[in-house]
C-alpha cells in the first residue's frame, strides 16, 4: 500500500520534467507529455521556461509559428494547448466524441440556443464543419471575428424562418455584440478543432489568429488507431496513480467517453491502494513510483495553469482546502512557488514599461536563504521575459 504523498509528487515532478532543467532538444519530448495549456496566453511559455534551460522566448515563438513543429488548438477541456504538431491526433482526434458520449463541458450550453432554433446538434455541427472549411484558405483575427464570419457562413445555408433566427440577439450576453448563431458557432469551434478544422496561427499582438490545420501546416494531420491509447497512457504516467473520473475531469467529457477511453487500455494497468483510494497507473511505471525519492526541496515559480497543477487529487500538493481556493481559482489563477514538490506559496506579476513586478505570498517558514532563491528565480523570469525585474517582494 502507498500512503505516501511525498513519494508521488517525487515520481510526478520527474514525470512532467520538473526535477531538472533539460537542454532545448528535449522541448518537444516536454510539450508533449501531457501538452501544454495556453491560458493564459504566454502560459505554454512558461511551462517551457521552467522545464529547459538556454532557450529564449523567440526560439520557442520561433518553434511555434516559424518551424510549426509545436502547435496550438483547442485540446482537453476545450482549453487552447501547446503539443508536438506531430501528436495532434493525440491531443485532438482522440478527444473525438463517439454517439452518446455527449455533451462535452465545452458545448453543454449550447442547448439553449439549439431549443431557440428549433434545430439538433448534429444539423447546426454538420453545417458548421461545411462553413469551417473557410479556414482552408483564410486566416481570420481574433475569436469574436471567427465566430461572426462562420455564423455569416452557416446563415446562407439555413431556410428563411431560421435566419432570422440565427441573427436574433444572444441569450448568453453581450447580445448587442453577438447573434444567437454567433454563440452557437462559439460552442462548436471546439469539436472542429478535435478534427483539426481550426488551429491557431501567429497571434499578432493581443488578438490570436485562426486557420485550419492543413492552410497551417501544410500537412494531413494523421489519424492513428493508437492515438486514443496513447491519450489515456499520457494521462496516467504524468497524473497516476489516478481513477477514470480524475481522467474525465482533465478531459473535460462526459463519463461514458472517459469510461470508453479509459477501458482501451485496461489491461496496461495496476491497481494500487493509494492514501485510501483505490488508483490505477501504467503497470510500466509502477516500479518508478514505488522507488521515488525527493533529493532535496527544489524552488520553482510555476506559472498559473502549468501542467503539474492539473492534478486533481490536489491534496497531494496542498492539503488545507482553504490554501487550495488561492491557487486553483474560476479564473486568474497565480503562479504557484514549489518547494520539493508540494504548494507552499503563490505569486503574481505585472508588467509595465519594460519592468516586472512580482508579488510573492508564502504558506510556509522559508530561510532567508531560500527568499534569496526565490528572488533570483523572479529575476530570470524577468530575463526570459525580456524584462528588468523592478520589484519583488514576499509576504510571509
Amino acid at each position: 500500500m502507498i500512503k505516501d504523498a511525498e513519494k508521488i509528487r517525487a515520481y510526478r515532478l520527474h514525470a512532467h520534467h520538473l526535477d531538472e532543467k533539460v537542454p532545448p532538444s528535449g522541448l518537444w519530448e516536454e510539450a508533449g507529455a501531457c501538452g501544454l495549456q495556453n491560458s493564459p496566453p504566454g502560459a505554454w511559455e512558461t511551462a517551457l521556461f521552467n522545464r529547459a534551460y538556454g532557450c529564449s522566448l523567440l526560439e520557442l515563438q520561433d518553434i511555434l509559428y516559424k518551424e510549426k513543429s509545436l502547435l496550438q488548438a483547442w485540446s482537453f477541456r476545450g482549453a487552447p494547448v501547446v503539443f508536438p504538431t506531430s501528436e495532434s491526433d493525440v491531443f485532438l482526434t482522440a478527444l473525438m466524441a463517439r454517439e452518446g458520449e455527449q455533451p462535452w463541458i465545452y458545448t453543454s450550453g449550447i442547448a439553449a440556443a439549439l431549443d431557440f432554433l428549433g434545430m439538433s446538434f448534429e444539423q447546426v455541427y454538420d453545417l458548421m464543419r461545411k462553413a469551417v472549411g473557410y479556414l482552408d484558405c483564410h486566416t481570420v483575427k481574433s475569436k469574436e471575428t471567427l465566430d461572426q464570419v462562420l455564423a455569416g457562413i452557416v446563415w446562407k445555408e439555413l431556410p428563411a424562418e431560421k435566419q432570422v433566427l440565427w441573427n436574433a440577439p444572444s441569450m448568453y450576453g453581450r447580445p448587442d455584440r453577438q447573434t444567437v448563431g454567433g454563440a452557437a458557432v462559439s460552442f462548436l469551434l471546439r469539436p472542429c478543432s478535435f478534427d483539426s478544422l481550426v488551429v491557431f496561427g501567429e497571434r499578432q499582438g493581443i488578438s490570436p489568429v485562426f486557420t485550419s490545420f492543413r492552410n497551417w501546416t501544410g500537412l494531413v494531420p494523421e489519424k492513428r488507431e493508437s492515438a486514443e491509447k496513447e491519450l489515456v497512457r499520457k494521462f496516467l504516467h504524468c497524473y497516476g496513480p489516478a481513477t477514470v473520473n480524475h481522467f474525465g475531469e482533465w478531459l473535460g467529457c462526459s463519463p461514458a467517453q472517459a469510461r470508453r477511453l479509459w477501458s482501451t487500455i485496461e489491461e496496461e494497468m495496476v491497481r494500487l491502494n493509494v492514501m485510501g483510494r483505490v488508483c490505477y497507473m501504467l503497470a510500466c511505471d509502477a516500479g518508478e513510483l514505488e522507488h521515488s525519492v525527493l533529493t532535496g526541496e527544489r524552488l520553482l515559480l510555476l506559472g498559473a495553469h502549468d501542467p503539474y497543477l492539473d492534478m486533481k487529487d490536489k491534496t497531494v500538493i496542498l492539503e488545507d482546502p482553504g490554501l487550495q481556493k488561492a491557487v486553483w481559482r474560476y479564473a486568474a489563477n497565480p503562479g504557484v512557488i514549489l518547494k520539493g514538490g508540494r504548494g507552499a506559496g503563490i505569486w503574481k506579476a505585472r508588467a509595465q514599461n519594460g519592468k516586472l513586478y512580482i508579488s510573492m505570498t508564502l504558506f510556509e517558514q522559508f530561510s532567508g536563504e531560500e527568499q534569496k532563491v526565490l528572488k533570483n528565480l523572479a529575476a530570470e523570469y524577468g530575463a526570459f521575459r525580456k524584462l528588468v525585474l523592478k520589484e519583488c517582494t514576499i509576504e510571509a
